[in-house]
């Protein structure tokens, strides 16, 4: 035991000095960031590192006395994050998000956007025909709970009601605004979710919504209300489908990379895909939450169609020029 001790006396003599000094520059950097390190203070703190690694390897193969080790262990634990943990602060990395790293992930997903897309407006266009020919048809694309009594059973006066506020209709039109978006909320996040199902969950989701909203704009297009539902959907739903295409394209690209995986292994493809995607979807949240906003006040508020329409279309541009204009590469 003595002699022991004696090891693990002459083990910490040895090397101390240089733990004190790692763990000196430790503190410095969780104080005020790796910024308030030095250059030599940054080109020293890895070369410390590894000896403290060393050190601890060297104190578990001799079974030296368990501080010693606990203490070694904790130091590099520590100094692992500043060395090869993040440099940024959560405001530099927000800044960093939303300037480069969304858009890259949304453009990197185009072609998986492009399905989305097509799928989407195939089966809106469907929906929207059969409703026209037969409005039976509605039900078939349209949930009885969702339609809130908005079917073609409904007088045109009501169907008016609910684009504009009009006495009692004003606290129906807000319950129906919410519900809506709770609804689209979800089809955005499940078919995110489920993308990694070989893409037919994240496809069936994306046909269903279509063929609600054809089928919905089909209904108000039979009543001669067409111009006024498109400015009450589109004031938000620019944003707000937008949002659902991305979902669908992030899940694609999971579901893609499992059913493809080329020279990978499925869960490194898969992993890799998952990234990118996910990336893409913590924006799809900010786009919901936007979307969100447009509903809950700006299609309350304004009632007049030709702003509904302007604010939809300065939005849907706002967004393709912000995930799609050319941008330098960074240095």
């Amino acid at each position: 035991m003595a002699e022991l001790h004696l090891k693990s006396w002459r083990f910490r003599a040895e090397r101390e000095a240089d733990w004190r000094r790692l763990e000196a520059l430790l503190a410095k950097a969780e104080a005020g960031g790796a910024s308030k390190l030095r250059r030599d203070e940054l080109l020293e703190m890895p070369v410390l590192y590894r000896q403290a690694l060393s050190s601890l390897s060297v104190a578990r193969s001799i079974s030296l006395d368990q501080s010693l080790t606990l203490y070694l262990e904790s130091l590099c634990t520590r100094a692992y994050f500043i060395v090869y943990g993040a440099r940024t602060r959560l405001p530099e990395r927000l800044a960093q998000f939303f300037a480069r790293d969304w858009p890259a992930a949304v453009r990197s997903l185009w072609r998986e956007t492009l399905v989305s897309f097509v799928l989407s407006t195939v089966a809106a266009v469907v929906a929207y025909v059969l409703v026209r020919r037969d409005p039976d048809w509605f039900h078939s694309f349209v949930e009885p709970g969702l339609a809130s009594g908005r079917d073609p059973t409904a007088t045109t006066a009501s169907l008016r009601d609910t684009l504009y506020h009009q006495g009692a209709a004003s606290d129906g039109l807000s319950v129906f605004a919410t519900f809506l978006f709770t609804h689209n909320a979800q089809i955005a996040l499940f078919a995110f979710a489920l993308g990694f199902l070989l893409c037919l969950p994240t496809a069936a989701l994306l046909v269903m919504n279509g063929g609600m909203f054809g089928a919905f704009l089909a209904l108000f297009v039979m009543r001669g209300l067409g111009v006024e539902a498109g400015g009450w959907l589109m004031i938000h739903g620019t944003t707000e489908l937008f949002a659902i295409v991305l979902a669908g394209a992030a899940g694609f690209s999971i579901g893609w990379s499992v059913c493809f995986p080329g020279e990978r292994t499925r869960l490194d493809a898969a992993a890799e895909a998952g990234r990118r995607a996910a990336t893409a979807m913590l924006g799809v949240v900010v786009m919901l939450l936007v979307a969100g906003l447009l509903e809950g006040f700006g299609r309350q508020l304004i009632q007049n169609d030709a702003a509904r329409y302007a604010i939809a279309t300065g939005m849907l541009l706002a967004w393709l020029a912000y995930f799609y204009w050319p941008r330098k590469s960074p240095a």
